[in-house]
């Protein structure tokens, strides 16, 4: 199984989201060297908790400090953007990049007023059309669009050799479908559903076998919170930041940062400390939480349940030391360091 890395730009307590942009580049580096397969650069918008907010220029500056990791976006939020100028740019980190680039393409809404802001046209009514966003953007990629249609005149992929390995992400199996018909890898967020994980995955992989146009890179990948540590139970502590995070979005909003263990533990109540970190009765945790050992035994129910070809860890967590031994403890967990010493040697 392929291991892979969404990375957030974690602002830590007492540290600016200067310092969080250098740690997420360097995290590519760190992944590379762990034998990690690829590394994504999420999108998230009025917050003080993470600092990536446009994946693009961080995709540029990883792919420039690694040479093998793969690079992207988890994910372009594509319904506030031109297909065309998304096009246009992931081809030209394909370009610094060849062979190496990930397309994510997601939706989200960050409330009204975000939404309002990023777009264009504040006038007209928003519209809910994803999948003719995304069959726009792979009609562009492909030169896919009919003799006669006005965007047939532009080529984007003049001078271009290759093209970005395009994919979905989703949360509540809405685009399921979607990418398995259109021949797409799909992205699905375990940490935010993990509920709908299996039924989602095993409907792209369903609707995947039957698409008569299979795009380079098409599988499908789960995406879950991880937090591994030399113990169980130091695990469960390094996990409470995140859940102390998620209580205090609820609460605050935008403001909110990343509490430490020490502040989290004071914030949460025992019954919250006491969540599973693990599947209990069939439950799946929205925080994964466990040494190598038990995260290894996770993740292969998981992958048994979903079908799922390549599991993507996302991790808050809040001292960035604990965050790379985290990371570093999961490669060795799933093997794939050990996988990728066999292959040099």
């Amino acid at each position: 199984m392929k291991l892979s890395l969404v990375e957030l730009g974690t602002v830590t307590p007492g540290t600016s989201k200067s310092q969080a942009l250098q740690d997420a580049v360097a995290a590519a580096r760190q992944a590379e060297d762990l034998g990690y397969h690829r590394i994504w650069y999420a999108e998230h918008h009025n917050t003080g908790a993470f600092a990536s907010q446009a994946p693009e220029i961080l995709i540029a500056l990883a792919a420039q400090s690694t040479r093998r990791i793969r690079v992207g976006s988890g994910a372009v939020l594509l319904n506030h953007y031109s297909p065309y100028k998304v096009a246009e740019t992931f081809l030209e980190l394909e370009a610094l990049a060849p062979g190496r680039v990930d397309l994510g393409l997601g939706r989200a809404t960050a409330g009204p007023l975000v939404d309002l802001a990023l777009r264009r046209d504040r006038s007209a009514q928003a519209a809910d059309d994803f999948a003719d966003q995304v069959q726009e953007v792979l009609a562009y990629l492909n030169r896919g669009f009919p003799r006669g249609h006005a965007f047939s005149r532009l080529d984007p992929m003049a001078g271009h050799s290759s093209r970005p390995d395009v994919w979905l992400l989703g949360s509540s199996g809405s685009s399921a479908r979607l990418a398995g018909e259109l021949g797409l890898g799909y992205a699905f967020a375990g940490f935010i559903n993990p509920d709908a994980a299996a039924r989602a995955l095993l409907r792209h992989r369903a609707f995947f076998a039957a698409a008569p146009d299979k795009q380079r890179g098409g599988r499908s990948m789960l995406a879950v919170n991880v937090v591994v540590a030399d113990t169980d139970a130091e695990a469960r502590q390094l996990s409470w930041s995140m859940r102390a995070l998620l209580g205090r979005l609820a609460r605050t909003g935008a403001s909110a940062d990343v509490p430490t263990v020490e502040v989290a533990a004071h914030e949460l109540g025992q019954h919250e400390r006491d969540i599973p970190t693990v599947i209990t009765g069939g439950q799946w945790p929205r925080l994964l939480a466990g040494s190598p050992a038990t995260i290894r035994d996770q993740i292969e129910q998981m992958a048994e349940a979903t079908g799922a070809e390549e599991v993507m860890v996302q991790d808050v967590i809040a001292d960035p030391q604990a965050r790379a031994h985290s990371r570093a403890l999961m490669s060795q967990a799933l093997g794939v360091a050990a996988d990728r010493v066999t292959a040099a040697s």
